[in-house]
Order: structure tokens, then C-alpha cells, then sequence
């Protein structure tokens, strides 16, 4: 027999909504949400904790092919929790994944043998949509992890979330406190060349040796990287452009970069 709730005061809604709307609360839970058929299907069950579905959802579907623990939700309590304007009747609260530096550098008993580490280093994006864009693009473009600048938008915001397209369970990620100093390790340390993307003094995209260990530093949509994060890189380059554009959308620019390097990769070379 699976559990309903009617009620839209009851707690386990509330915290639904509350896990919707604070990064806070996702961060002490280790949880987040994960919405529509599609986020579903696609993420590994070892991470699945809870899920709820309506009526209308399991019309098609007998209560014996769902997993144990479902909640139905009715039609309006779907609609109050939901992060969507026609929510698709199923809803799961998931496990974050965890990654380490080796993971990102693909290092892991996980990672394919032989592979160069190819890194997509974020500074201060803000924007859901773009974030979980870059993430999706990453895993398309055979990127081996992303850095995130901690003032970086939540990689857990529902928005962000749907438009991993369910990366987020398959490409690795960390957060860091200190961005400059990591770019640095990874330059010194690891023997990795790190692209600026930026106007100044700097290359063509296409001119950039990516067949080695590398990584792509994107700075905010609206100002760009710092000057502290273009400095710590190994070099800049930009993408040339024509007309009166002076900049593209980040997103659009990562991964015009990433495919690049995916590019001379498959090719052996520039």
C-alpha cells in the first residue's frame, strides 16, 4: 500500500519546499531535488531517497513496477512543491554525489585509463540555467571534472539541477574555497596548462595546445574573472568573433572551448 498526503500543511511537504528553495538546508541534508520523468529514469537508485508521484502518474504504471516507498502526492501538493510550471507527476529527493581532487583529475579506480585531465574551472557564475548548461556540455565534450568558485551558484538548484540533464551523477565536481590557489596547484603541481578565457592579451582559442593536461577558466557572465583568477592561469585566449558582439553567453563560450579540445584530441593535435 503506498502512503498519500492530502494535506498541504504536512511536514514532509514543507520540507520538500524548503529543500526547493534553500541551498542551506540541501547543504546540512546532503539532499536535493530531482523532478520529471527523464531526472528519474536517469539517476542511479544508490542515490534515490525518497520518492512522490500523483495519482495521474501511476495511472500507466502498476503500484508492483515502482519502487518501495513511493508517496503519491495529489495534483495541487505536486504543484506547491514543484520547481516547474506543469509539474510531470514525479518528484524524488536524492543524495549528493561526492567527489575528491582525484576524480576531477581522473585518477580514480573509475576514470578511463590513459585519458589527459581535461578540467572546466568556473569563477562566480550566477546564472542556474548556464551552470548546469556548462555541465551538461562538459560530459558531451568528454570533460574528466569541474571546479566551481564557492561564490558559484548552487549546483543543487532545481533549475540547475534539470539542466545537467543528469550529468550531475557523471561528471565530477568540486566546490573550493580558495579558487586562485587551486588553479595554481593544478598548474605547478600537476603540469597543467589552464586557459584564461579573456579579451586581454590573448590567443585564439584554436591556438592553445588542448591535447595535454589542460583546463578552461570561465569567469561571471556579466564581469568576467577576476583579475587574481586570469593571472594564476597559464595563459588567455579568446574566441574570435565578427560583427559588434563583444562577448558570448558563458555557457555558449565553454563550451565552444571544451569541443575544442575534444576536438583536437580525437585528432591527435591542433
Amino acid at each position: 500500500m503506498i502512503e498519500k498526503i492530502t494535506s498541504a500543511t504536512n511536514a514532509r511537504v514543507k520540507r520538500l519546499i524548503s529543500l526547493r528553495k534553500k541551498a542551506k538546508l540541501r547543504k546540512q541534508e546532503q539532499v536535493f531535488l530531482l523532478e520529471g520523468e527523464r531526472l528519474f529514469t536517469d539517476t542511479p537508485r544508490a542515490f534515490i531517497r525518497e520518492i512522490y508521484v500523483t495519482e495521474e502518474y501511476l495511472k500507466d504504471r502498476p503500484e508492483a513496477s515502482m519502487p518501495a516507498g513511493c508517496t503519491i502526492l495529489t495534483e495541487e501538493i505536486m504543484r506547491k512543491v514543484s520547481d516547474t510550471e506543469t509539474p510531470q507527476g514525479v518528484m524524488c529527493v536524492a543524495q549528493m554525489p561526492s567527489y575528491q581532487k582525484e576524480d576531477l583529475l581522473g585518477r580514480s579506480a573509475k576514470a578511463e585509463a590513459g585519458k589527459a585531465p581535461l578540467l572546466l574551472i568556473l569563477e562566480n557564475i550566477q546564472d542556474p540555467g548556464n551552470l548546469g548548461t556548462m555541465m551538461r556540455t562538459a560530459e558531451a565534450a568528454g570533460v574528466t571534472g569541474v571546479l566551481l568558485s564557492k561564490d558559484t551558484v548552487d549546483l543543487f538548484n532545481p533549475k540547475t539541477v534539470r539542466a545537467t540533464m543528469s550529468a550531475i551523477f557523471r561528471v565530477p565536481f568540486l566546490y573550493t574555497d580558495d579558487l586562485t590557489g587551486a588553479i595554481r596547484s593544478l598548474r605547478d603541481e600537476y603540469g597543467m596548462q589552464v586557459y584564461a578565457a579573456h579579451l586581454d592579451a590573448s590567443i585564439p582559442y584554436d591556438q592553445a595546445d588542448c591535447t595535454g593536461p589542460c583546463a578552461f577558466l570561465i569567469g561571471n557572465e556579466g564581469n568576467g574573472l577576476t583579475d587574481e583568477a586570469a593571472n594564476a592561469a597559464s595563459s588567455r585566449v579568446h574566441i574570435p568573433m565578427e560583427g559588434q558582439i563583444e562577448s558570448l553567453n558563458a555557457a555558449m563560450a565553454a563550451g565552444i572551448l571544451m569541443f575544442e579540445a575534444s576536438r583536437q584530441r580525437r585528432h591527435g593535435g591542433m
